[in-house]
């Protein structure tokens, strides 16, 4: 398998090797941000079980929230495909934004003015210092791949996992059909 570097709008996808880590078991993450700095990104697979009205009522929405990563969990983040409605996004990649105007957003959700495949919200992220995500590379904990979805916003989160290590074959696709708690096998 090709090693890619990690960069704006790329998937990290978790290791079978990391069964401990339930934060970050069987996660796919979309990097947001790789800079000198760090890394930040969005782990696309892990819904909570909360709606965007749960967390702000005054926004008349059933959009799912996902698990973002451990850090800030107390902020709400979100990322689309609709920078044209929402101004101030940040582009990440083609056709894929971070953030922007919230208050506009609010308008827009509160008009059913947005489907469910423009946007994802998040609870937290996950982020890295550069010397940090570089070593859980060299430690083989996470596969840097190119984001081949046409639309992130569309994808199941059940799968998304599972189907990443078959495409990677090999030793990978006995990983993907185990059990989640291979425990409980």
């Amino acid at each position: 398998m090709l090693e890619l570097s990690p960069s704006k709008g790329k998937l990290l996808v978790a290791e079978p090797s990391i069964l401990n880590d339930i934060e970050f078991n069987r996660s796919v993450i979309y990097l947001t941000e790789h800079n000198k700095d760090g890394c930040i990104g969005f782990i696309l697979n892990k819904p909570t079980d909360y709606i965007l009205n749960d967390l702000i009522p005054e926004i008349s929405c059933d959009f799912k929230i996902y698990n973002g990563g451990p850090v800030e969990q107390e902020n709400l983040y979100f990322i689309h495909k609709i920078p044209e409605l929402v101004p101030n996004s940040i582009e990440i990649d083609k056709d894929i934004y971070w953030g922007g105007d919230f208050d506009a957003l609010t308008k827009l959700l509160n008009s059913n003015s947005i489907k469910k495949t423009d946007i994802r919200f998040f609870l937290g992220y996950s982020g890295w210092s550069v010397d940090q995500l570089k070593e859980e590379l060299n430690e083989s904990t996470w596969i840097v791949v190119n984001n081949r979805y046409p639309n992130l916003f569309n994808i199941d989160s059940d799968d998304i996992w599972k189907n990443q290590l078959m495409a990677f074959g090999g030793e990978y696709q006995i990983w993907a059909n185990a059990p989640k708690n291979p425990a409980l096998n």
